[in-house]
């Protein structure tokens, strides 16, 4: 990991969550729960997050293919872009643990921190080229106005260069962001390391 980043409560540090409800206890799962939390991400058995969504596997199932489709699939819009405008969607909603989590990723694949510092400082005005502004200027308004996105809004993007496949990602992005950051929020909190 490049330089820890603190600002306004965000980080780029190695979260862990806490769930307030009571997760599943891995050495009482159904074969069914097991299954779906090896399936779901490499290190859900340790997660609270994936232990408690594993009470309903099928949900979980669902969330967690929809989930790798739309952030890992091939094609259409760079993922180090997907990673960045699910930081700001997280940012926008104050997922601490999401935004440090995709902090983290984007950081990784674009090999730079600078729009991170800006998306934690003011996700308004973040962004270094003209693509980036115009995909963080997206994903806020979808996130804080979804009813008023128009096609003067697409149009924006692809002035900018985006193709329409990229677009649909970066929707599909900013979406699933929408109930990602919800479950975190509502269903228990972010740990931060010990100093």
């Amino acid at each position: 990991m490049s330089e820890v980043i603190r600002i306004k409560g965000f980080t780029n540090e190695t979260l862990d969550w806490k769930a307030w409800l009571d997760v599943v206890d891995i050495n009482k799962a159904t074969p069914e729960q097991i299954a779906i939390l090896e399936e779901s991400h490499p290190k859900a058995k340790e997660s609270d997050y994936y232990l408690f969504l594993a009470h309903q596997p099928e949900i979980l199932r669902q969330r967690s293919a929809a989930f790798n489709a739309i952030m890992y699939a091939s094609g259409g819009m760079p993922r180090a872009e997907r990673e960045l405008s699910t930081a700001v969607v997280s940012r926008i909603n104050g997922c601490v643990y999401c935004a440090s989590v995709h902090a983290q990723r984007f950081e990784q694949l674009a090999k730079r921190n600078d729009s991170i510092k800006q998306v934690f400082t003011d996700p308004y005005t973040a962004g270094t080229t003209d693509r980036e502004k115009a995909i963080v200027q997206f994903s806020i308004e979808l996130t804080e106005h979804p009813d008023a996105i128009s096609a003067k809004h697409i149009q924006a993007l692809k002035d900018v260069g985006l193709t329409e496949p990229e677009i649909l990602d970066l929707i599909h992005s900013v979406a699933i962001f929408a109930w990602a950051n919800r479950l975190m929020l509502n269903l228990g909190e972010p740990v931060f390391p010990s100093a």
